[in-house]
Parts: C-alpha cells; sequence; structure tokens
C-alpha cells in the first residue's frame, strides 16, 4: 500500500514553513520537502519529533506546574491567542477601587483623543488611535499567529468623527468607550480589547512581574517600543523586564481572569435583538443603516448603555473552562451508556462528543483541558482528549515523573470489545514529548487477554495505558454527584489496580 503523510497540510494548517519544520528538526530542508510532497517517508523516530508538544502554555515550557484554577491571570499559549478579551465594563462594575480607576484611565485617555479633534490636531489623534489598536504582548483574540495588525488612517478618522458629529460626545465625551462599536463600521471585541490593554499597559507589565515573581516565571529585559504614558498622554520607549515567548523571543504580558469576557456586555448584537428591535422598532435594519442612525439618535444608545449599567450583576468575567453542572453531567452519562457500539446513525461522533464534555468537567480544576483533536492512524480517524499536567494531585505527579507525562491522552473507543489494534494506535502516539502515559474511554471492560496486552506494555516498554469503561463513567459521575472526594481519585484507583498487576 502507497504509504502517505499530511505534512504539506499540516504545515499549511499551522500557518508553518519547510524551513521552519527543517529547522526545528535540524534536517536538511530538501529532506523535508521530499517527505512534503511524499516522495520519501520521515522514520518513526522522526514522526515522533515532529508531534510537538500540543498547544503549549507558558508555564508547560517552563516546567511550572500550577494550573489555570489557582493563579490569577490566564495562563498564555506559545502558539496561538487567548480566545477571550479584556472588557472595560468588568473594571468599571468592579469592586476594586484599582480596577476603577483603571476604567477612568482607559476612558479618559479615549476622551482625550477627542479633545485633540477639537483643537483641530487631528493628526496626532490619529497616531494615538492607530498605536493603541493593537496589542500583540497580551495574546487575546482569536489569531493562530500571535501577530494582529493595527487599523489605519481612514477606520481610525471614522472613530475619531464621533467626537464632531455626535453633540453629546463632542460636549462631555464617552462614558464607556466601547459604545464607538455602535456607531462606527469594523470595529470589534478585539480592537475594543486591544485598545483598553494599550492604555493600561503600564499597570499590566507591573502585573506580569508581580506574578512571575510569585510563581518563578523566568523573566528578561525587553524593550517596548510603544508603552502608553497616561500622564503624558503619548507613547514612549521603555525597557523592562518581562517572560518571554520562547518560540517568537516576543516579550508576554499577562491579563488578570477576572476581567476576560467572550462579548462585551456592551455589544452591536446585544443592542441590537434585545434593545432597538423590542424598544424602537421590530423592522430588520442592515449594520450600515443601524450604526447611521444610533450616530443620529445617541442619546437611545445612551440609554441602551444605562440599562446595562443597572444589569451590571448579571456580567460575570468568562473563565476558560467552566465545568457543567451535576445534573448536566448525569443526562450526559445516561446518552452515553443508551448509544449502541459502532457507527450506526453516527453513533460512534455522539458518544465521543458526550464523553468529550463529561471528561473535562469531571477532571477539572485538577487537569486542564486543552482541546480534543482528530488524528488517523492507519487510515483509521481517531478522536483524542488531550490535557494539561499540572501535577497538582499526588497522582499526577507521579505519572508525570515515572512517564513523563508532560500532557495526557485520552483516546475514545465506541466499540464493543477493545482490540490489540486499539492499544496499539495509542501506544504508536505516546512519544517522549506527550509522555508515556494514556488513557483508553470504551464501552466494556477489556478481555483478559487486552488487559494483560496492556500489562506487557508496560514490562517491555514502560508504558501505562489505562482503560476506562461505562461503569467507570459511572462511578466517577457518582463521585462528582456526591462532592465528597474528587474524580480524579477514581483515575488514581484504576492506576494503582493497574500497578498491582504488573510484575515486580
Amino acid at each position: 500500500m502507497e504509504q502517505i503523510n499530511r505534512l504539506k497540510v499540516a504545515l499549511v494548517e499551522q500557518k508553518r514553513t519547510g524551513k521552519w519544520l527543517a529547522e526545528a528538526l535540524e534536517k536538511n530542508e530538501a529532506t523535508v520537502s521530499r517527505w512534503c510532497t511524499n516522495e520519501s517517508q520521515p522514520s518513526l523516530e522522526t514522526l515522533l519529533e515532529i508531534a510537538k508538544v500540543f498547544r503549549p502554555r507558558l508555564n508547560d515550557y517552563h516546567n511550572i506546574p500550577f494550573t489555570q484554577e489557582e493563579v490569577d491571570f490566564a495562563i498564555p499559549f506559545l502558539d496561538e491567542d487567548i480566545p477571550l478579551y479584556l472588557d472595560p465594563f468588568l473594571l468599571w462594575k468592579s469592586p476594586s477601587q484599582q480596577d476603577n480607576a483603571l476604567h477612568t484611565l482607559i476612558t479618559n485617555s479615549f476622551n482625550y483623543l477627542g479633545s485633540l479633534v477639537s483643537k483641530e490636531n487631528e493628526k496626532e489623534a490619529i497616531e494615538i488611535l492607530i498605536n493603541s489598536s493593537e496589542c500583540n504582548e497580551v495574546g487575546l483574540g482569536n489569531s493562530k499567529t500571535k501577530e494582529g495588525k493595527r487599523i489605519g488612517e481612514k477606520l481610525a478618522s471614522s472613530m475619531l468623527n464621533t467626537f464632531k458629529v455626535i453633540p453629546q460626545i463632542s460636549k462631555s465625551g464617552f462614558t464607556h468607550f466601547e459604545e464607538v462599536q455602535l456607531l462606527v463600521d469594523n470595529i470589534s471585541k478585539d480592537r475594543i480589547s486591544d485598545i483598553a490593554c494599550n492604555f493600561i499597559l503600564s499597570f499590566l507589565i507591573d502585573f506580569t512581574i508581580e506574578q512571575s515573581e510569585k510563581y518563578k516565571i523566568p523573566i528578561e529585559k525587553v524593550t517596548l517600543e510603544r508603552v502608553y504614558n497616561s500622564k503624558k498622554y503619548k507613547f514612549e520607549e521603555e525597557s523592562t523586564y518581562l517572560p518571554i515567548n520562547p518560540n517568537t523571543k516576543q516579550p508576554i504580558v499577562f491579563i488578570p481572569k477576572r476581567w476576560l469576557r467572550f462579548i462585551p456586555w456592551i455589544n452591536p448584537d446585544d443592542y441590537f435583538r434585545n434593545y432597538y428591535l423590542t424598544n424602537i422598532d421590530k423592522t430588520e435594519i442592515n449594520r450600515i443603516k443601524l450604526l447611521d442612525f444610533n450616530r443620529h439618535n445617541y442619546d437611545l444608545v445612551r440609554t441602551y448603555t444605562e440599562i446595562k449599567e443597572k444589569q451590571f450583576d448579571n456580567c460575570k468575567n468568562d473563565p476558560l473552562f467552566t465545568q457543567i453542572p451535576v445534573t448536566s453531567a448525569k443526562r450526559k452519562l445516561s446518552t452515553i451508556v443508551k448509544l449502541p457500539t459502532g457507527k450506526t446513525d453516527n453513533a460512534d461522533i455522539k458518544y465521543e462528543d458526550n464523553v468529550c464534555q463529561l471528561m473535562a468537567s469531571l477532571l477539572y480544576p485538577h487537569l486542564d483541558f486543552a482541546q480534543e483533536q482528530s488524528r488517523t492512524d492507519s487510515n483509521v480517524l481517531i478522536r483524542d482528549l488531550i490535557f494539561y499536567n499540572n501535577r497538582s494531585f499526588d497522582f499526577l505527579k507521579d505519572i508525570y515523573d515515572d512517564y513523563g507525562s508532560k500532557q495526557i491522552v485520552f483516546e475514545l473507543k465506541n466499540v464493543k470489545q477493545i482490540e490489540r489494534e486499539h492499544i496499539s494506535q495509542i501506544n504508536r502516539y505516546l512519544n517522549d514529548n506527550l509522555g508515556n502515559f494514556g488513557v483508553i474511554v470504551t464501552r466494556n471492560a477489556p478481555k483478559r487477554n487486552i488487559f494483560q496486552n496492556t500489562i506487557d506494555l508496560w514490562s517491555g516498554q514502560r508504558r501505562c495505558i489505562l482503560i476506562l469503561d461505562d461503569n467507570d463513567l459511572k462511578a466517577m459521575v457518582q463521585v462528582f454527584e456526591s462532592k465528597q472526594r474528587y474524580p480524579i481519585e477514581y483515575l488514581k484507583k484504576k492506576y494503582v489496580e493497574f500497578t498491582r498487576a504488573c510484575p515486580s
């Protein structure tokens, strides 16, 4: 059978080049090129080298064990942005006077641009706004490259024009500058987040240094080209000490997780669906006409904002991960056990989807969920769950020490019986980057000869593969429901049972 690989596709997906891969592997670029065109195939050892750590985070790289639950900042990814945004409204509604002061700083800094416009110094205002429109150091948003782009002069001018054409703003400025989303086209939530981050970047630098010292995260001397000086109302160069992204060599700035949301509290969709259609006009209207209407009827926008202010108790930060409730966990389990084995009516996909959601909640906060992924082994599509091993529990520290488990793979199999090939599939995937500990989640307990196969792998290769079935999931959900112990303790119990069966 013809041998093929997906290196070329994978490089495109990761926005990487063959040259980058050649340098990372210390291989000849022509050799990598032949792999990408399938003229030749890399060895198994090389394929394992290519399998870099999955979705690495800063603390994983530095081998510092802490969970997202226990730190005050969002742990940065090294190869992509955190899919959340700073919402200025969370600083406004915060009980912290410091947060309130920072919100005032953001608002005053934005309104200062209006004062420049009124003094016919629009060129300076445009320059400040453009410089504030992208903040790569914080790594928030949906970018897969961690490199964003600043806005252009045309969009900056449109934003500043609100200070000219709207009398209320011209006179008093904004109370919540994110209202600009309701007045100007092409202003997205990531732009609001970046502008806010830039105006308080000096505070965020101090916060990052403090957290780095607390958790012993290495920092290096860096020079930042643009740090906003709120006393002088301008950007200046600043030398300081910050963590460094080992991939890009760029400085990293932490964001308090209490300020992060997926969608700003004040946002165009909410305004249109829950205010405009309900209170002004039930007729659908396109976005451009709506923005024009808002500019000519700014008092209505202010009324919407005042309503949102009164509802501030409902405005919560969005955690990077949230456990499902006990009732939902029991419902997921019920769905799982009723599914037939195999692929009939997409039973395999339904099984995988429900197990993904269930396991991520059962093992939180001891295991931070990285994400699910799909891969192909011997022309078979395999669904995995990948967890970060933060060594936050004695058992997790043991498997880190004994098996090098920086991350833990859970492979999902909606089959009636586990076979040797299923064991071989996960065994081939385990490597020095992920570690030599894995878990298969399936429907029924393995036969004696299959369990013996896992023991033999441990004896010959020092690899530990646990197998969880429907009854194990039931037990874990019972533990989750009782709140007396943690489901991770059940996984430890399975590990202890496995080790007792291994030859001494």
